[in-house]
């Protein structure tokens, strides 16, 4: 959660539209939006507590210590560790091997043998990194979500470029028949080549 989740929550509310929020440990003060948006009806997931790259891939074991870490804070809100992820930089991240070589490896199959479902996304804003424009953003998702049947679009709710985007991709896709659910058990596994 960060300053703008109470924003989007209020966009998606308008239309009755859900999502799913991959939490990470920073932005603490923010925590009870975690239950807010669960009790709106959108799907809390877990990301990483720290979202530091060379914390997260140091190790396998350090990778679950940061994962548990971030799910024991999420059940403090919900009552419950949930049980599906997102790794950061995504299953094909290739910035893993500067601290842990073939990890990405490990762990897409370790992860499920622990009972997790990980998500990665067919669809990306461009918002973690590739612009800070909220036009480029609207763009960037129209764009890519008519390339697939099913789109898992990748947003960051602590960038406020691309939560200003949000409104319209709604009323654009809601124009031309498109749905907005949360991921739940009956999702697709949009998985990305593992690249280490």
């Amino acid at each position: 959660p960060s300053e703008n989740t109470k924003k989007i929550m209020d966009i998606l509310a308008k239309y009755d539209a859900k999502a799913t929020f991959f939490v990470t440990g920073r932005n603490q003060d923010y925590n009870y939006l975690i239950k807010d948006a669960y009790n709106a009806g959108h799907t809390i997931a877990l990301h990483t507590y720290s979202h530091e790259y060379s914390t997260v891939y140091a190790s396998v074991d350090a990778y679950f210590d940061d994962l548990n870490k971030v799910g024991q804070m999420v059940k403090k809100e919900i009552g419950f560790v949930p049980h599906y992820i997102r790794f950061p930089g995504g299953s094909s991240n290739t910035i893993s091997k500067n601290y842990c070589f073939r990890i990405m490896s490990v762990l897409t199959k370790a992860v499920s043998d622990q009972g997790y479902k990980y998500f990665d996304w067919n669809v990306s804003s461009g918002d973690a990194g590739g612009t800070t424009s909220t036009s480029e953003v609207y763009n960037n998702v129209i764009s890519g979500i008519q390339s697939h049947d099913i789109s898992v679009v990748l947003q960051h709710d602590i960038k406020l470029f691309s939560v200003n985007a949000v409104e319209d991709i709604i009323v654009w896709g809601l124009a031309n028949g498109y749905t907005f659910l949360p991921l739940t058990e009956s999702s697709p596994a949009i998985h990305h080549g593992v690249n280490n």
